[in-house]
């Protein structure tokens, strides 16, 4: 029968785990030379994509390597080493580069491709943990991802080792980023489908209410009138022309329960007298999060779309950008 766990031996063999691994890591930052200079100028001036391949362990860091890459600008992707042996060799071109990974640095798979990759004229990046490895030799530039020990109490799992070349091909991934000058709408792009996507890419125009799905009144409309097309047109609003038939204001739940508390009898009121005059308008093409920061920093609920021209195009409210899962 299987004795229940220590829970104070669990907590300090995870905290050794933790200590050792970010260990690891600063050892990285402090070896951090002309190599990685060097690599990351060899990706830059390349025409091709970067190849990551490894198997393993170390298969499963380049896959995320390749995938972090992709996602900032440097377009990777993976190749298990093992299948390159039986044909996936065929992706690389002479014009990519191999980012290779292997702990070893005597990997027969890696071994074995490496020749066929320098044939061709391809370049080849080995991360590796030991710089007098045939891996290491065969590059074009070695990264050294030694680490003292594994986070493992055997000294055997790859723990220790694998977080050091997964931690300095983010290093890479992002020194490129910075060198390509790639910001928050390229990063957008790449993630359509994520919460970013969706903050970055939406406009005004792509979730707001077309403006013939915008009631729109006069400021003689009696307030009672004005009542009846706020509720038709589910805005909790109208918007509001003057007596030329330029945008006049905006007629809001807020203003009629305003209007109640000041005037009483809104019977025979002009809705002119109770609107709020100079609303608050934003272009289409705007970012939809601007019109959430508007709105919140205003303390409204409903914002009218104007272009250029000054003419009304439409209008959206908080609901319109809960939907759109932009707010």
């Amino acid at each position: 029968m299987t004795q229940a766990p220590d829970s104070s031996r669990a907590i300090a063999m995870a905290r050794r785990v933790l200590v050792i691994e970010a260990e690891a890591v600063t050892a990285l930052a402090d070896r951090l030379g002309d190599d990685f200079r060097r690599a990351v100028d060899l990706i830059l001036t390349s025409h091709g994509r970067v190849i990551v391949s490894g198997i393993g362990k170390s298969g499963h860091v380049a896959r995320k390597i390749a995938a972090t890459m992709a996602s900032t600008g440097t377009p990777a992707y993976f190749v298990h080493a093992a299948e390159a042996v039986h044909g996936d060799l065929g992706m690389i071109t002479h014009e990519d580069v191999v980012i290779a990974i292997s702990n070893s640095g005597e990997n027969d798979e890696l071994l074995t491709i490496v020749p066929l990759i320098k044939r061709q004229g391809g370049r080849l990046i080995a991360i590796t943990g030991n710089a007098a490895s045939s891996l290491a030799q065969e590059a074009d530039v070695h990264l050294d991802a030694r680490v003292r020990e594994e986070a493992c109490p055997l000294n055997l799992a790859p723990t220790a080792s694998t977080t050091a070349a997964m931690a300095l091909g983010d290093a890479l991934a992002v020194a490129l980023l910075d060198a390509r000058g790639f910001g928050t709408e390229d990063f957008a792009r790449s993630h359509p489908g994520g919460a970013l996507g969706r903050r970055l890419l939406t406009h005004v125009a792509d979730v707001m209410r077309p403006a013939d799905q915008v009631p729109v009144i006069t400021d003689a409309t009696p307030v009672v009138e004005a009542l009846l097309a706020v509720s038709r047109g589910g805005l909790g609003m109208t918007a509001v022309r003057g007596a030329g038939g330029a945008l006049a204001g905006i007629f809001t739940d807020g203003d009629l329960r305003r209007a109640m508390e000041k005037h009483g009898d809104l019977r025979s009121l002009p809705v002119g007298q109770v609107m709020t005059h100079n609303p608050r308008i934003i272009d289409p093409q705007r970012l939809a999060v601007e019109a959430v920061e508007m709105m919140e920093r205003h303390r409204i609920n409903q914002l009218l779309v104007v272009d250029a021209a000054g003419t009304l195009v439409g209008a959206l409210n908080m609901h319109d950008l809960f939907r759109a899962k932009v707010v």
